[in-house]
């Protein structure tokens, strides 16, 4: 909104060309965001404990987190509301793929505010049935890959791009639909198993928000596209103001999400952010660079499914608790030493993801 009018000026006035420009439009993304957050927190995180909206901490948890029930939780509601007024803010709305992301990132953030609800409600850590969550995900994922399945606007709706290669793309047809449903549905939830101390996840998302920034930067541009041999997909390049929306508004959160807390997102910014993270890559052909850039997500994911699947099988835990976090704080790992360290990883992964780039 904001940008549409004040780009007309530049007809009277010649400076105001500048917003024409994406690079300029995400620095204001990232300081919007980011100063939305800061004003907004504090009064938040007032109106969460006035309404009791607080955490509810697992019986079968680390004994350390136990200090922690009663600290305000539902934080992502600041988080998406930051990112998605930014949007309206500063991005091109006549663009199909903003509408696309900004639908996707609410609906799983809505679905993550009923399960948040239901904990509260119910004083424990059980929300939504999980047939109930997983379905809702199903259903809105199904929808956004639909839409960008016959978008006729891009050629490229059926193929899988693979990094490391110039321009190798592989044809899924139909299967492409269920596959984009995989990624955003387990990025969604990949977010959601990383929440589980202060500071973590939210970090990550803002490594992977930099990260995906410069990659939907470098694919939405023709020139730069062209100069490195990746895919060139027109219209997408306005994403990467969301890049600086989502980046800006975690740099803000997590300056009360920090060990120890004072807000926790809950599940309305872990799901709504997974599937942020997992639409953008599904919209700019990015998947499996999402798995480097994502490499923590995954690697805690996989760390729940062989806990898990160990257990059952042979009734052995293969961690000492999963997710894999837990696994080092029971180790003895401090938990803020757990989470920088767990950030260095995050950063040497997103640099893996960027080589790809060069690699080609």
């Amino acid at each position: 909104m904001l940008y549409e009018l004040l780009y007309r000026l530049h007809t009277f006035y010649f400076p105001f060309n500048v917003f024409r420009y994406i690079t300029f439009r995400t620095a204001l993304a990232v300081i919007t965001a980011s100063a939305i957050t800061f004003i907004l927190a504090p009064f938040v995180i007032k109106r969460l404990r006035k309404f009791q909206f607080t955490q509810q901490i697992r019986e079968d948890g680390p004994r350390s987190h136990y200090g922690k029930a009663g600290t305000p939780t539902m934080g992502g509601v600041l988080i998406l509301s930051s990112i998605l007024l930014t949007v309206l803010l500063w991005m091109d709305l006549s663009n199909p793929y903003v509408w696309v992301l900004f639908i996707s990132t609410l609906g799983f953030g809505l679905i993550g505010f009923v399960d948040d609800f239901l904990k509260i409600k119910r004083r424990n850590h059980k929300g939504l049935r999980p047939c109930y969550k997983f379905g809702a995900q199903i259903l809105l994922a199904t929808g956004v890959s639909l839409f960008l399945y016959y978008n006729p606007a891009d050629p490229y709706s059926s193929k899988l791009s693979l990094p490391f290669f110039k321009k190798w793309l592989i044809d899924l047809g139909y299967f492409y639909i269920p596959f984009s449903v995989f990624v955003m549905v387990g990025s969604s939830n990949a977010v959601n198993l990383t929440d589980g101390i202060d500071g973590l996840a939210i970090g990550l998302v803002a490594i992977a928000a930099f990260a995906n920034g410069m990659l939907v930067y470098i694919s939405g541009n023709a020139k730069l596209a062209d100069y490195l041999q990746v895919l060139f997909l027109s219209g997408t390049g306005e994403l990467t103001i969301f890049c600086g929306a989502l980046f800006g508004a975690a740099l803000g959160f997590l300056w009360f999400n920090s060990y120890p807390a004072d807000l926790f997102m809950g599940d309305v910014g872990s799901l709504g952010l997974g599937g942020a993270l997992g639409t953008l890559a599904v919209i700019t052909k990015h998947e499996i660079v999402l798995a480097f850039v994502g490499g923590i997500f995954v690697i805690e994911t996989f760390s729940v499914i062989i806990q898990v699947a160990s257990y059952k099988l042979t009734g052995r835990r293969v961690f000492r608790m999963a997710p894999i976090h837990h696994h080092f704080e029971e180790k003895g790992w401090a938990e803020p030493k757990t989470v920088v360290r767990f950030w260095i990883i995050g950063i040497l992964l997103a640099l893996l993801s960027l080589a790809t780039l060069k690699v080609r």
